[in-house]
């Protein structure tokens, strides 16, 4: 028995929107505002009668309509719903879900429960007196709809209806009323929030002692203690401390060998500190070392501290879904990255999933913003969160993307290649995509020439490296990430070289050619983003490339530039060296000795005709493309006056990425 969906209508950002869960893990990844944490809050204002729903938690899209509500006004499309869609089989024991289960036809194998937030408008209107201003109605509204909005829960079955909204609105009378109570006997929900209560060791003191407090909390889970007894136990504190040091080595020593597997410390441990009449509540504490030779806990750095206190909370939430044995146990950790480094973040999440493997019936989602965390995870676990048009749309990562791929030996190299480094891609707004070391290494310096030109030109200009992008190297691959970018929708910058070849006659593979010679080009990405035709021996294809060479070609992915060589001083580039080459001679003629990853350096001096051939004379005195950019970078860095030209289609691409 698990919640195989959950449908959201109405809530902030979540307009529409429909997440299919795992059965185990669900991670939940997307850029800042799209969902994440509102989708938590939703059962939390649900589940918990101490939460309750208010006017920021409508869309924008409905404000209109809540100000002008009146008498004539429908208020199911001012509703705020979560459904719940509950998968069974003949294994399960039915006994709790029977309460939600209306329809015995053993071929349906599925309940849905509905969380209503509805506006209860003969109310909420018996606040506005009559003769107010629109105005003045908006802020009445705005202050007092809080109180006039109401929760109920129903069960019903929509199978063989033409969809679940349709049979809501028009069904009113065959939906079931059930209460909380029967609700979450059927579903636990734990919730571990990403605002843990811990703190820099500049803020220790009685209250910022989180692990030591919530530590306390683990050990009374199962060990609760009379006030009597604490009359009894002061008496002999300082036996105490020795015995409960021994005890607590017992008892924490399982969880602190498991810490171990995320966080790789082997000198934590638990001592007893009973030292105040505050016996309950700062019984433990947690410190580094030895109880004979240590630091208190606030020494740990901020990383340690989120991860262990963490991990405890997992622990005490395991304690109460084991205790409840609950049918469905539904446990949201929110951004367990907060504060720690990336190594620990690999470490969580190649370790999360068996941490929980023990929990019967659990379902767990969690959310992040960490490609850490989600280059170490399944592919099927994701769930990708996107904004389109003021809806959050929620993906199945894995089997949408899937469909978009064709060549199966094409996806599985995006998921090994994810997997390593590129994971970030799924919290960026925009992307450039670069093809080797000497752009990667260069690509930050021309970027914050072009962002210094420009806002110099407008104070008001927001700068391309303090917006939310990635630079990602991916030599001749990118076409492999074409769909992958069209599911993410992110504004994709892809520098390329042109890579232009030809076919000497009597010679059976093409080689590497001048553009002006060239009469074809190996560069896959350029074929793909532009459509080249597949018979390379056709007038079709010649006429093609000739509009390739001279920037005509036509690209309809608006998301997707290709930028790749242009005509610069009278000189076609075939590939970046040449490109630079081509514009900063004069620079490397007088830096020519200092610079390195350089060959036949006196050939850069050598005038007429080798200055016509800059490609030859890139293929003469290039050597090892790195140390050359790194000492070019270096150069440029160090040396007054010395700026490095960037070539044209680089900062075209700049302007197209900005704009």
């Amino acid at each position: 028995m698990l919640i195989s969906k959950i449908s959201i209508s109405n809530f902030r950002l979540l307009q529409q929107s429909s997440l299919d869960l795992r059965e185990k893990l669900s991670l939940l990844v997307g850029k800042n505002n799209t969902g994440k944490t509102s989708l938590l809050v939703l059962f939390e204002k649900f589940f918990e009668q101490s939460k309750r729903f208010d006017y920021n938690d409508f869309p924008i899209s409905l404000r209109e309509k809540i100000h002008t509500i009146d008498e004539h006004s429908d208020i199911e499309d001012l509703s705020i719903r979560m459904v719940l869609e509950i998968g069974y089989d003949d294994k399960d024991n039915l006994g709790v879900l029977s309460d939600f289960i209306l329809d015995l036809n053993p071929a349906i194998t599925n309940a849905k429960i509905l969380f209503e937030c509805r506006i209860d408008k003969s109310g909420l209107l018996k606040e506005i007196p009559s003769g107010c201003s629109l105005e003045e109605r908006k802020n009445l509204i705005i202050k007092t709809l809080r109180s006039h909005l109401k929760r109920d829960i129903y069960a019903f079955n929509d199978n063989g209806y033409k969809g679940t909204k349709e049979y809501i609105f028009e069904h009113r009378n065959k939906l079931i009323k059930k209460d909380l109570g029967q609700v979450k006997s059927l579903i636990n929900l734990s919730i571990i929030h990403a605002r843990r209560e811990v703190a820099s060791s500049e803020e220790h003191g009685d209250n910022k002692q989180p692990l030591s407090n919530i530590a306390t909390k683990y050990f009374k889970k199962d060990n609760n203690v009379s006030n009597a007894d604490v009359v009894s136990i002061n008496k002999e504190l300082i036996a105490l401390d020795k015995t409960l040091d021994k005890t607590y080595d017992s008892y924490f020593g399982e969880f602190l060998n498991n810490a171990k597997g995320f966080i790789g410390l082997d000198k934590l441990n638990v001592v007893s500190n009973i030292q105040s009449n505050m016996l309950l509540e700062n019984s433990s504490q947690v410190i580094y070392g030895t109880p004979q030779d240590n630091l208190p806990e606030h020494f740990n750095g901020l990383g340690y501290v989120n991860i262990l206190y963490m991990l405890l909370e997992i622990e005490i939430k395991k304690s109460h879904f084991k205790e409840k044995e609950a049918p469905i146990n539904i446990l949201f950790i929110e951004e367990p990255e907060a504060h720690t480094h990336p190594q620990m973040q690999y470490r969580f999440a190649e370790n999360i999933s068996a941490e929980l493997d023990d929990v019967k019936n659990l379902q767990t989602l969690i959310t992040t913003h960490s490609p850490h965390i989600v280059s170490r995870s399944k592919f099927e676990d994701i769930r990708y969160l996107q904004l389109e048009n003021s809806n959050v749309k929620i993906k199945n990562f894995h089997t949408e993307l899937r469909a978009k791929y064709e060549k199966f030996e094409e996806f599985k190299f995006l998921k090994q290649y994810l997997n390593i480094q590129s994971s970030e891609l799924f919290f960026a707004s925009k992307v450039i995509f670069i093809e080797g070391v000497t752009e990667r290494m260069l690509l930050p310096y021309f970027m914050k020439e072009f962002d210094d030109s420009q806002k110099a030109k407008d104070p008001k200009y927001i700068a391309l490296a303090a917006q939310n992008l990635s630079i990602i190297e991916v030599g001749a691959n990118a076409k492999v990430f074409a769909p992958f970018l069209e599911f993410l929708g992110i504004k994709t910058l892809i520098i390329t070289d042109i890579d232009s070849t030809n076919k000497p006659s009597g010679e059976k593979s093409y080689c590497t050619a001048t553009v002006v010679d060239g009469t074809h080009t190996s560069n896959e990405t350029i074929k793909y983003f532009y459509k080249a035709p597949v018979d390379v021996k056709t007038d079709e294809f010649d006429t093609w490339f000739k509009d390739i060479k001279n920037h005509k070609g036509v690209n309809n992915n608006p998301n997707i530039r290709v930028a790749y060589q242009s005509e610069e001083r009278g000189y076609k580039p075939r590939s970046f060296e040449d490109a630079f080459i081509n514009i900063n001679r004069a620079l490397l003629i007088e830096n020519k000795d200092a610079l390195l990853g350089l060959k036949n350096r006196k050939e850069l001096d050598v005038n007429g005709d080798l200055y016509d051939d800059i490609y030859g004379l890139t293929e003469s005195v290039l050597g090892k493309k790195s140390d050359f950019a790194a000492s070019l970078l270096y150069l440029a860095l160090s040396s007054k006056g010395v700026q490095l030209a960037c070539p044209a289609y680089i900062l075209e691409g700049f302007q197209w990425l900005q704009q």
